[in-house]
């Protein structure tokens, strides 16, 4: 019998969850937060540099900074603003004045030492202050920074604090701040150097911060709107008009990088959307789309203006607005203090009176069309403060938040393009007119910035060689290449299908005649379609859904079986609501595949690029079943096969990424999808497994999904091992690609410590022998490097690679321009290699890279990124149109959706049926 004593040391018993409820993680767990915490993988250095290629003298928005060889420090302090009263300033913006105010006031006290201030509880010298703890005291002239926002609009009936009524004594003139700073620790500027000699430093990302915030500091003083590391002047030149009061607003990103030729500044051109400054009433009758006031939605109104800051007519200081009343102008009432006499008791008398009615008749001003109108609110809950509509306008440089419409992105891309060379002479500009040189800290600390851009060499690689129909050879140029008189490589045989129609504007038999005439010149035998089902006009006004479900009711009607595939044509061509619920009929509960398409104009080209997406997708009639999808063309050393290390041993490529909801649907949960390649030794074929996870989680949470109590792994990895298992000879992969995408460098150690450590726990869940080898890829867009040929007016080539002078100093990462830029300036792809057990060298892996861009099978042309990562975001734009995430809690009840304690609802998507799931859906 045991004894109580070895009882403590058991684990306690599992916790019992009911069946029908769905554990969900919720990211990376206590026990993997803690591997990453101690991780025993880091990003390997680099093991050498490529030599393939033919060289090219490339410039960089990259700008040298010299740093002095010192043992100076920066010195950080904690800053603490308050109120005579004793309370904290919370007004926004009033840290910075208050702390040149400081510097001009006390400028001896400080002993000269110029200040980089964050403009919130942080500041740093160069060189220590006299003492480690100091008090100022600062008169501010001429501004408003009450707590509520005081006003001499109409008040409320709420009674303000003793303290409130004493600053409101002089609302407008000065206020006595008091200022405590308070030293907090020191940063050695040698980190800097430290780290561009290669060498670890923990205080490296402190000492770049201290720099960054410098920049920060030298903006606000010239009245930029700040976000994160970009910049944006108040000027009318930068906005361009989006539509729906949206503006877009040029300004600059600005950002230190170590790089192997020392520290440099990464200048480039950055926009943000702003709403459009001038009256309220305008601007929410262009974002509603309406004629005039009277249509507007003023829910939707309330929602948009919230914390929205406006100017009056009447004065000159900001509010910031927290709501619209319920009741119009001319019925929202107020406690009015009288200014003569007092009552018996000697207290003030109040009548009640309509804001209407104060700004007419006692403050004398005219209003319009306000009376019908709710107010706008700017004061607290209890102590409110109203303003007609007509006398405020929204100021200047406010970040547009909300989600934009189709029409709204398209114009802010087609606005934001700049050639290169434009691109170049706004960053000179930029660079001249922030004047970092005459900046007081910088000067004060020895750091110089160069005007030049630095020079780098690239390497322009040779574009693969493909292969297409008839065992016919050719290499693409300019990274393009069509398949006029070509066919396709494997095309597919296409006998059963039907035309679904959901609009009333298409020439089918026009459209039909030409796609199979099309299809014949590349290969592809189409027969005529079996059935054209045509949507009855009196269904149109219906839901999307519903119209859906009667139209597979006309389907199975006339059709004598499963069909290969469905045509169906959309009434919009873009954000159709019909697209989601049928995609989701199709894949998910039938297994049909399906081409969606809009035509404007139908052409050879249009109806060449609709057969490559229906190629790559569709059944082959000749194979056995559910061996889905042809191939439009291959390469070269994929048929031979000879690609370097991936062709001698099984390996199995995946494309890994994670899509969150867009700005104005942070709410909905985030996408993770995960491509696998398939049909060793083929690095062109792949399959994907797309699912859901808590919003804003950047870790992939289900890579590895034990059961607990069974052998069962419901992960995402055991997917792609068995297909690649089942389509490849019964071969298990001995060596596994990883390319994530969407990480940031911090995130790198738990890309090493947790996804790749489930991926090597799921493999060993399927034989705890088997012991692949790994290599891990970030792919990074989201940054703002640019490269630019000196003296020409054209892009980088396609195929220009970078591993030299802007890259890290120690890590193994290179820049690759693999697509040919036609419009704009192009943007290279920043590949990190941060673990390879495979032993690639640095040309081999750059070759391999440069090739997965070319086996795009939508396309016939390179694309930027490889191909697993771009088909990562395809599957996880076409799985999120299955779910309706509007409304969590019906889809939560009906998916199986989380009800662990403290757990945000998590609705898991559809599974694709079988017949399907192991095609390219998403192509």
């Amino acid at each position: 019998m045991e004894s109580s004593d070895s009882r403590k040391d058991l684990p306690p018993p599992p916790a019992i969850i009911p069946a029908d409820v769905v554990k969900t993680e919720l990211g990376p767990t206590c026990e993997q937060t803690k591997k990453a915490a101690t991780p025993k993988r880091v990003p390997m250095a680099r093991r050498g540099y490529g030599a393939k290629g033919q060289r090219i003298q490339l410039l960089t928005n990259h700008f040298k900074v010299a740093v002095p060889k010192s043992n100076d420090h920066f010195y950080q302090y904690s800053v603490a603003l308050f109120y005579e009263d004793g309370h904290p300033t919370d007004g926004k913006g009033i840290g910075r004045k208050v702390m040149d105010k400081v510097q001009e006031t006390y400028d001896s006290e400080l002993e000269g030492k110029q200040l980089a201030y964050d403009g919130e509880k942080t500041l740093f010298t160069t060189g220590s202050l006299p003492h480690n703890k100091l008090e100022f005291t600062v008169v501010l002239e001429d501004v408003s920074l009450t707590r509520g926002g005081d006003n001499d609009s109409s008040r409320g009936n709420g009674s303000p604090s003793e303290s409130d009524q004493k600053r409101r004594k002089r609302p407008y003139h000065s206020k006595t701040i008091k200022v405590q700073i308070s030293y907090a620790t020191k940063i050695p500027v040698q980190a800097i150097a430290a780290v561009l000699q290669g060498q670890e430093s923990e205080h490296f990302q402190e000492a770049v911060r201290v720099l960054d915030i410098v920049l920060r500091q030298n903006a606000a003083r010239q009245g930029c709107l700040l976000v994160r590391q970009s910049f944006f002047h108040n000027n009318p030149r930068n906005f361009v008009e989006l539509g729906g009061g949206v503006m877009g607003c040029r300004g600059f990103h600005s950002s230190f990088r170590a790089a192997q030729d020392g520290l440099s500044l990464n200048i480039d051109v950055s926009t943000t959307m702003i709403v459009k400054p001038g009256p309220v009433v305008d601007f929410l009758i262009m974002n509603q789309n309406v004629r005039d006031p009277y249509h507007i939605d003023w829910t939707k109104a309330k929602r948009m203006l919230k914390n929205l800051r406006i100017k009056t007519n009447h004065s000159n200081t900001e509010y910031k607005i927290t709501g619209l009343t319920e009741k119009s102008c001319r019925e929202q009432t107020f406690s009015l203090n009288q200014r003569s006499g007092r009552d018996g008791d000697g207290e003030v008398q109040t009548i009640e009176v309509t804001v209407y009615d104060y700004f007419v008749n006692h403050r004398n001003m005219g209003l319009q069309y306000s009376a019908d109108f709710p107010c706008i609110n700017v004061g607290k809950p209890k102590r409110p403060s109203y303003f007609p509509l007509e006398l405020c306008n929204l100021v200047s440089l406010q970040r547009y938040t909300k989600a934009l419409s189709s029409l709204q992105r398209a114009s802010l891309v087609e606005k934001s393009r700049q050639k290169p060379q434009e691109r170049m002479r706004s960053l000179t500009d930029a660079l001249r007119s922030s004047n970092y040189d005459a900046d007081p800290m910088l000067r004060s600390s020895g750091i110089s910035i160069s005007a030049q851009f630095t020079q780098v060499e690239g390497r322009v690689l040779s574009a693969p060689r493909l292969k297409v129909g008839n065992g016919e050879d050719f290499f693409p140029r300019n990274g393009r290449w069509n398949f006029n008189n070509k066919k396709l490589v494997d095309p597919v045989k296409i006998e059963k299908w039907a035309i679904v129609n959901f609009s009333a504007r298409c020439d089918i038999r026009y459209l039909c005649n030409n796609l199979i005439k099309c299809g014949d010149m590349k290969g592809i035998s189409i027969s005529n379609p079996f059935e054209v089902f045509e949507e009855s006009p009196q269904f149109r006004r219906e839901s999307a859904p519903v119209r859906v479900e009667r139209m597979f009711e006309a389907i199975k009607s006339k059709l004598p079986g499963p069909p290969q595939f469905l045509l169906c044509i959309l009434p919009e061509r873009k954000n159709s609501d019909i697209y989601g619920p049928w995609k989701r009929k199709n894949l998910s509960d039938l297994g049909i595949v399906t081409q969606c398409i809009a035509p404007t104009k139908v052409n050879d080209q249009y109806l060449t690029n609709v057969l490559l997406k229906i190629n790559a997708k569709v059944e082959f009639c000749n194979v056995i079943p559910f061996e889905l999808g042809g191939m439009n063309s291959l390469l070269s050393i994929e048929h031979a096969p000879s690609i370097p290390l991936v062709s001698k041993l099984p390996t199995l490529i995946l494309g890994m990424d994670v899509s969150h909801g867009s700005p104005g649907h942070s709410d909905v949960p985030s996408i993770a999808a995960v491509v696998s390649s398939r049909h060793w030794p083929l690095i062109s074929r792949y399959r994907a497994s797309v699912r859901t996870q808590s919003q804003k989680v950047e870790m992939i949470a289900n890579l590895f999904k034990p059961v607990a109590g069974t052998r069962e792994d419901q992960g995402i990895i055991r997917e792609s091992l068995l297909d690649f298992y089942s389509s490849s000879g019964k071969r298990k992969p001995d060596q596994i690609i990883i390319f994530r995408d969407g990480v940031s460098e911090s995130q790198f150690i738990q890309v090493l410590n947790i996804e790749l450590e489930q991926i090597i726990e799921a493999c060993k869940f399927l034989d705890e022998n088997w012991c692949p080898k790994f290599m891990v890829i970030v792919a990074q867009k989201n940054h703002h490097t640019k490269f630019f040929q000196s003296g020409s007016p054209d892009n980088v080539p396609p195929g220009t690679v970078i591993d030299n002078k802007v890259c890290h100093p120690r890590n193994n990462d290179f820049y690759m321009c693999a697509h040919a830029g036609m419009i704009g300036t192009t943007r290279p792809t920043h590949y990190h290699v941060l673990h390879d057990e495979l032993g690639f060298s640095a040309d081999d892996l750059q070759e391999l890279v440069h090739s997965l861009s070319y086996v795009y099978q939508r396309s016939t042309t390179a694309i930027s990124v490889v191909a697993p990562i771009c088909y990562a975001h395809l599957a996880a734009s076409q799985m999120t149109q299955f779910i309706k995430f509007d409304d969590l809690s019906d889809t939560s009840s009906s998916h199986g959706g989380v009800t662990v304690p403290g757990a945000v609802p998590v609705p898991e998507l559809p599974r694709l049926h079988n017949n399907v799931s192991s095609s390219m859906f998403f192509c």
